[in-house]
């Protein structure tokens, strides 16, 4: 019952000819199953979560589905009958009217119990010929590449759609119906009323910081900001472990697992080597400083702590990179590996200018950074995940009274403030209160003493920038000796400092 006419008789090519090779499809199979959906809309269900109108091959096929997933999203029925009337009524199909075809798709049907498995066969016949698009457009390239077009280019251009095609079965842009952002932007709030905290994000495991930001959202690019000794390592080491801890996968329809909770980590860790971040994790978990851990000066008691500790991080999805002079083009192609290979829900680089350009050497290191930027927020959109990225502050924050940071404060400024969708400004007041101690016995003294006594312990998470909600302070606890951040206790919270809505 093929759209093609199989009847016509094919000549068989002539000895030295090529045999011409069409796409890769199965028309029996969508029709099965178009047939199977008119039979019994339930089948629908059972391919809807991965199979899209565009992975059929035949054009009508094409727009009987997706007018079939229309009638059946709003509750009604699709059927031959309620179907006909929203396809042209001149369509010869084989010399079969559009309502004559309809009923014979319906006679014909598979049963609903086979359907996924028709989705399925459209489906990956659908990668397969996006996959020959791929390497035609790659041979094309290579062929007819203009002098200047570097052939690394093509190289990250054609990983890039590869990974999109493995990801989401798409590597093609452009317009998108307006019901489909919609349908999402729905999703994401259904599955933010079923999660833990009731929050759209990811949780970073500390209240007071999820109750200001929503969590960790999907696609956005996180600058997390402070001068040396802040703590803007810690507190990217500590959300990230608490994210891997918390992590619950979910079996989806179409064989893949997402993260119904927590998430899985990839950690570029461009500074540190991987044992000095496993060491500082380590530290964070049990409580015995990661001086103590790299003299041996601990106890048997200690020791017994961190092999309990070193058992629970080893079976947390909890992946580094310590790799050094990485250039974004390098983190991106590794980044779209981690999440092909092992799943990804949070990346979190330490720190942005330790990354090189993908080009040649620039003299000028605000347009370098403007690159790294601009790529680390696409990589967020492509991977749809969250991307934490840390980043220095100038020097002129020392030279002000009031050394609490601003967006003017980050370093080539103009590109990380503008790509960002959060810029989180680490600042610690028992730092800079430590370094200016009076002499002991006067009156400077015991004011200074006071002074530390209430910054003890305590650290501020400044939102400087925020897209989805208000900018303002949060007060968390930090213990310094094992460099962790965590929530204050309730009778031990400092003033919140007000800010605006974006």
């Amino acid at each position: 019952m093929a759209l093609t006419d199989s009847n016509v008789l094919k000549l068989a090519p002539e000895a030295g000819t090529p045999a011409y090779r069409s796409a890769p499809h199965n028309i029996e199979a969508e029709q099965s199953l178009l047939g199977a959906i008119l039979v019994n809309n339930d089948a629908f269900y059972r391919v809807s979560d991965f199979l899209e109108p565009k992975h059929y091959f035949e054009p009508l096929h094409q727009t009987i589905y997706e007018t079939a997933s229309s009638l059946i999203r709003m509750g009604k029925i699709a059927t031959p009958v309620t179907l006909k009337t929203f396809l042209p009524a001149d369509t010869d199909v084989g010399g079969m009217t559009i309502g004559q075809y309809l009923a014979r798709l319906a006679a014909e049907a598979t049963t609903i119990i086979n359907a996924q498995d028709y989705g399925r066969t459209i489906y990956d016949l659908a990668l397969r010929r996006d996959l020959i698009g791929i390497g035609e457009d790659m041979v094309n390239v290579a062929y007819d590449a203009p002098v200047d077009f570097a052939p690394r280019a093509q190289i990250e251009d054609a990983e890039r759609r590869l990974y999109e095609l493995a990801e989401s079965g798409r590597y093609d842009g452009g317009f998108q119906k307006f019901s489909q952002a919609l349908a999402v932007a729905v999703d994401l709030a259904a599955k933010a009323f079923q999660r833990d905290g009731k929050l759209s994000g990811i949780s970073t495991g500390m209240r007071d910081l999820d109750t200001k930001m929503g969590g960790l959202q999907h696609s956005d690019l996180i600058i997390v900001a402070g001068r040396p000794g802040m703590g803007k390592t810690s507190l990217a080491t500590n959300i990230a472990y608490n994210v891997a801890r918390a992590y619950v996968p979910e079996l989806q329809a179409d064989g893949t697992t997402k993260a119904a909770n927590g998430g899985v980590i990839g950690f570029f860790s461009c500074e540190m080597s991987a044992d000095q971040l496993a060491t500082r994790i380590v530290a964070e978990r049990t409580g015995v400083p990661s001086s103590h851990i790299r003299r041996g000066g601990i106890s048997e008691a200690d020791f017994e702590k961190i092999r309990e500790v070193s058992i629970e991080l080893q079976s947390l999805p909890f992946y580094v990179d310590a790799t050094g002079g990485l250039s974004i083009a390098q983190l991106m192609a590794r980044a779209r590996r981690l999440k092909r290979q092992k799943g990804l829900d949070l990346l979190v680089i330490d720190y942005i200018q330790l990354l090189s350009g993908s080009g040649k050497r620039s003299d000028n290191r605000v347009q370098e950074i403007t690159e790294i930027t601009t790529s680390l927020k696409a990589l967020a959109k492509e991977l749809n995940v969250p991307v934490i990225a840390l980043s220095q502050l100038s020097r002129q924050v020392e030279s002000r009274d009031d050394k609490r940071p601003q967006l003017s404060d980050l370093r080539e400024s103009g590109s990380i403030e503008q790509d960002a969708d959060v810029v989180l400004f680490v600042y610690r007041e028992e730092y800079y209160l430590a370094m200016k101690e009076p002499r002991p016995g006067t009156p400077e003294h015991e004011k200074w003493q006071l002074d530390m006594s209430l910054a003890h312990g305590k650290a501020e998470v400044i939102i400087g920038k925020q897209r989805h909600g208000p900018t303002g302070t949060v007060d968390l606890a930090f213990e310094a000796s094992v460099t962790r951040f965590g929530d204050l206790a309730p009778d031990s919270q400092m003033p919140a400092r007000s800010g605006n809505d974006y």
